[in-house]
């Protein structure tokens, strides 16, 4: 999607009946299709081909002989058994990008081994560091593993398309789960400290976490000893600052629930909107934590444009700017097999 929004023109291949089963992925439905798979599928088409099927099978090896990428998520090997892997197809077409999107990598153990988003979650140690510190493990509320996995696929095809192509790229779940701990990974991996659960509490960062003012919590983000200061000057604190105590980053995190203390007093005594404005003009990364709703409705208040409904449906638009300006979104999600006659009929011109 994101090559695509970048002007490429993709062309999903999708399996007969069903289609992506991302497309059955609802409630909740726009005009009878999952919002799921409108989230995943602006600027593409989209062809029913039965890789099964020996006729089907050749046309898409046409399709690759053409492309200048080629990207797949089967199961390691399974490519290569219909001729279709990219180390086969750049023996005619040899500066093809392929692209291989695994679950566990291409390892003989991972063969068997399929995955979604929510067990690489799991395995991949990032429940493990989600949720309060005495409740249970949880996930994201978004598939940040899927997303991860997508943007290196993109960022490998790109850095192989610009050193001339001919390269075969390979990102799985795992690698992007495990990238998705940042430094969480690096406590273990440098450190030798195995990260646990701290709720909306950062394990390096103090303060840098939610409290609650007398009506709900907001958050607050302060990186830096200069910020603390501000802070607590603002709340009608400054002593924290010179406190032995608080007075580093390192001691705070120390004593955070001394702080965390000192600090609730204070906010439970007006309503969040109240901290977040005077907190906000003190020079302090302060927010309220909002719903979805909300989210867009402050993008669209900060001029971000952050939906396109030019084609009929509201989608949201690509995330990025070129010269400030958002790629456009000039095909919709496409319905299932929707460009079919077209990419078939030029196949098979194609092929002779």
């Amino acid at each position: 999607m994101l090559l695509g929004d970048l002007g490429a023109d993709v062309i999903k291949v999708e399996r007969p009946g069903t289609g992506d089963d991302t497309r059955a992925w609802g409630p909740p439905w726009r005009e009878g299709v999952s919002t799921y798979y409108l989230a995943l599928n602006r600027n593409k088409r989209s062809v029913v081909l039965d890789l099964t099927d020996a006729e089907d099978r050749a046309l898409a090896r046409t399709l690759a002989e053409r492309a200048d990428v080629l990207i797949e998520s089967f199961r390691p090997g399974l490519m290569a058994s219909w001729g279709l892997d990219g180390d086969t197809i750049r023996a005619t077409n040899p500066k093809l990008v392929s692209c291989s999107v695994t679950a566990f990598g291409s390892g003989e153990q991972a063969k068997g081994m399929p995955g979604y988003d929510f067990l690489l979650q799991a395995m991949g140690g990032l429940m493990s560091v989600t949720g309060e510190p005495e409740g249970r493990p949880l996930k994201t509320g978004a598939a940040v593993v899927d997303l991860i996995c997508g943007l290196l696929a993109t960022i490998g095809i790109q850095a192989a398309l610009v050193a001339g192509g001919g390269r075969h790229v390979e990102t799985s779940l795992m690698d992007s789960a495990l990238a998705a701990l940042l430094n969480q990974g690096t406590a273990w991996v440098a450190g030798g400290v195995v990260p646990s659960r701290r709720g909306n509490r950062h394990p390096s960062i103090v303060p840098y976490e939610t409290y609650e003012a007398a009506d709900r919590p907001f958050a607050i983000a302060t990186g830096n000893d200069r910020l603390f200061a501000r802070l607590c000057t603002a709340i009608g604190l400054p002593g924290l600052a010179t406190d032995p105590r608080f007075a580093t980053n390192e001691a705070r995190v120390a004593n955070v629930d001394a702080l965390g203390e000192a600090f609730q007093a204070v906010f439970r005594t007006q309503p969040a909107d109240h901290w977040v404005a005077a907190l906000r003009a003190a020079g302090v990364p302060v927010g309220p934590i909002n719903r979805i709703d909300e989210a867009f409705a402050l993008a669209t208040a900060l001029g971000m444009e952050p939906t396109d409904d030019s084609h009929g449906t509201p989608l949201v638009t690509p995330p990025l700017r070129l010269d400030g300006e958002r790629p456009t979104i000039d095909r919709p999600p496409p319905r299932l097999d929707e460009h079919g006659d077209e990419i078939r009929t030029w196949l098979r011109a194609a092929a002779g």
